[in-house]
């Protein structure tokens, strides 16, 4: 079990009271495997940080503003590659089909495609196969932490650090398709609206405060176990 996915998983996913009294776990989790190259680490340091000082409904609300609000910044990584079209279904289909011949079965609602869940299907793989399996989308999370940069947010650390962790170059005209995709407004009540009312027919992603999402308690209770072969979500 690789320890540092499991905590990237937890701190990508909807802030709980749970994940903020787990803050000293993770910061030794990190620096006691030292998977992270140190100046990844500080950043995310400091992402623990925040989570531990900020009141945990601000937090919340800070959350779903950036990826429950904000089409170009979803947690779910088909969205930016293939939007709307057939070919997202059957990615869907694909990454499922992995899951299940590494012995994981999805019990959760959550989509296949969640960056979260998708890192803890990474942290029980060995260490050469989840850099890998980090290698194939690092395009999309390279694209996606520049874009949480470009709003200061300190969540761009977590993309920055994947990408690290991936230790691959994004294909340049991949990447450049990516930076060109216009950016949304989640205070463009228009779109909103009418992404709220396309809702029931696209894989896009949820509120996170009132879906049936992974929470981050359950990863950090898995850290503990690294024989319990699961993912987010899932059950083996």
């Amino acid at each position: 079990m690789i320890a540092t996915y499991k905590v990237l998983s937890a701190l990508l996913s909807y802030p709980t009271a749970e994940l903020q009294a787990a803050a000293r776990q993770m910061h030794l989790a990190l620096h006691v495997e030292r998977l992270l190259p140190a100046q990844h680490r500080v950043s995310v340091d400091a992402l623990i940080e925040d989570l531990v000082a900020c009141d945990l409904l601000d937090l919340q609300a800070r959350y779903v503003e950036l990826f429950d609000r904000t089409r170009s910044l979803s947690l779910h990584m088909f969205e930016h590659v293939h939007g709307e079209s057939r070919d997202r279904g059957q990615a869907m289909v694909s990454l499922l089909e992995r899951y299940r011949r590494a012995g994981l079965d999805m019990t959760g609602k959550e989509l296949p495609d969640y960056i979260p869940l998708f890192l803890e299907f990474l942290s029980t793989q060995g260490e050469a196969e989840a850099r890998a399996g980090l290698a194939e989308p690092v395009h999309i999370f390279q694209a996606l932490g520049e874009r949480l940069k470009k709003r200061n947010s300190n969540y761009a650390a977590i993309l920055e650090a994947l990408v690290a962790l991936a230790q691959t170059v994004p294909p340049k005209e991949v990447l450049e398709e990516l930076r060109n995709q216009q950016m949304d407004d989640p205070m463009d009540l228009a779109a909103l609206d009418k992404s709220w009312e396309e809702a029931e027919v696209r894989f896009g992603p949820g509120d996170a405060a009132t879906s049936d999402c992974p929470r981050a308690g359950e990863m950090l209770r898995r850290m503990q176990d690294p024989a319990e072969k699961t993912a987010t979500g899932a059950k083996a």
